[in-house]
């Protein structure tokens, strides 16, 4: 099939944007992936993006990643879960998702570790960090972070490759720019532990420059690829008002 056309001026749009705050930073665009976010678009869409270049998808839900794996099961994707995860969810996303962004509890680790192992897979995972005083956001608080990467060692079907977070929902830059700092310092504390976290996964279509700028190694991009949803957020995530 051919993409739509919106679709490709928009992947070729956001892969300049992205390259060009990495040169503005003095990185090297190599170093920073976009992670499509195809929370609410459908099969067609998705395999559109596919037939442009893209492999990996990042959905809030679990019920996406379970009606949309089966018609896109050809297309060989990896699907990332980025949104909040419930425990009793974990079933799912140990079939059929290879990441998951929002590790965020103890109790979480231990619903995927025992469904992995039945499963026979092990999977990347990303411990989500609370950096705003929001309180609709989720993740870790800051302390408890070196304490639960050390917990995370025991599970071997948990494969910790970095940190996400999601930034203040706010107009100032300064405060935005804050929260990616916060979680960069971090990772770089916990490298002196002595863990590998490669990855942050922080900025999406409307704060990505800054991220980049504080060392994000992907950020996490929707509307600025697929358009406007067809819902607001809040239709969906009621808990969730921030937009990919």
């Amino acid at each position: 099939m051919h993409p739509p056309s919106h679709l490709a001026a928009n992947w070729d749009d956001i892969r300049r944007r992205v390259g060009e705050a990495c040169r503005a930073a003095g990185r090297d665009p190599a170093g920073v992936a976009i992670l499509p976010v195809s929370k609410t678009f459908g099969p067609e869409l998705i395999r559109a993006g596919v037939a442009l270049g893209m492999k990996r998808f990042g959905e809030n839900k679990v019920q996406e990643i379970r009606d949309k794996a089966p018609p896109l099961a050809d297309c060989g994707i990896d699907w990332v879960m980025i949104g909040h995860l419930q425990t009793n969810k974990a079933k799912d996303v140990a079939r059929l998702a290879s990441e998951v962004q929002s590790l965020d509890r103890l109790e979480l680790a231990e619903a995927l570790d025992r469904r992995l192992q039945h499963e026979g897979r092990a999977i990347d995972v990303l411990v989500q960090v609370k950096t705003s005083i929001e309180p609709s956001k989720y993740g870790l608080p800051p302390e408890q972070l070196p304490g639960f990467l050390n917990t995370l060692r025991s599970f071997d079907t948990l494969r910790v490759r970095g940190l996400m977070t999601l930034a203040i929902h706010s107009t100032d830059p300064v405060e935005v720019r804050g929260c990616f700092r916060l979680l960069r310092e971090l990772r770089d504390e916990a490298v002196m532990q002595d863990h590998d976290l490669p990855k942050l996964s922080m900025g999406m279509s409307g704060d990505f420059p800054l991220a980049i700028a504080e060392g994000a190694t992907e950020v996490r991009i929707g509307t600025a690829i697929f358009g406007s949803r067809p819902y607001p957020d809040s239709y969906y995530w009621p808990e969730s008002p921030e937009s990919h």
